[in-house]
């Protein structure tokens, strides 16, 4: 199983960065309206993902042929802030999760500072999180899932 999860990171990261939305100058052109391309990339996504989340839901399986249950999260606070956060950290960073990946693959090195952003703050949330989960009205954090 973990070939195949493997094999669809391969594909996605191809993908990501034939597209350009892993590029820089891209992401950077995107947020400073010079460049219209990844809004027409994301905008493909929502098309595509929409009526295939719709189906999913209707009619999807998990691998071991259980029903697939997606479920609503809540709207917190948190919400609102991890959105900007994340927002902010794309915009300076020019990337998100997956196209660090991508550039990393690419061998551009300043994909690493960008990589260890992102885990740096991770880290910090992960030991801020207990302490801002009532005031942000978080939900309690799992671990796994729940599958084993």
């Amino acid at each position: 199983m973990a070939i195949f999860y493997l094999l669809c990171g391969v594909v996605f990261g191809f993908i990501l960065s034939r597209s350009g939305a892993a590029d820089y100058d891209f992401i950077q052109g995107m947020f400073l309206f010079t460049n219209f391309q990844l809004y027409g990339i994301i905008g493909t996504a929502v098309v595509i993902g929409v009526p295939g989340l719709w189906l999913a839901r209707r009619y999807g399986h998990t691998m071991t042929g259980r029903p697939l249950a997606i479920e609503r999260k809540a709207y917190t606070r948190g919400t609102v802030f991890g959105s900007m956060s994340f927002g902010i950290g794309w915009s300076m960073a020019g990337m998100c999760p997956g196209p660090i990946f991508v550039n990393v693959g690419e061998g551009k090195l300043y994909a690493l500072a960008a990589l260890a952003g992102a885990l740096t703050g991770a880290a910090i949330l992960g030991a801020v999180y207990p302490r801002i989960q009532r005031v942000m009205t978080l939900p309690a954090i799992t671990v796994g899932t729940g599958e084993g």
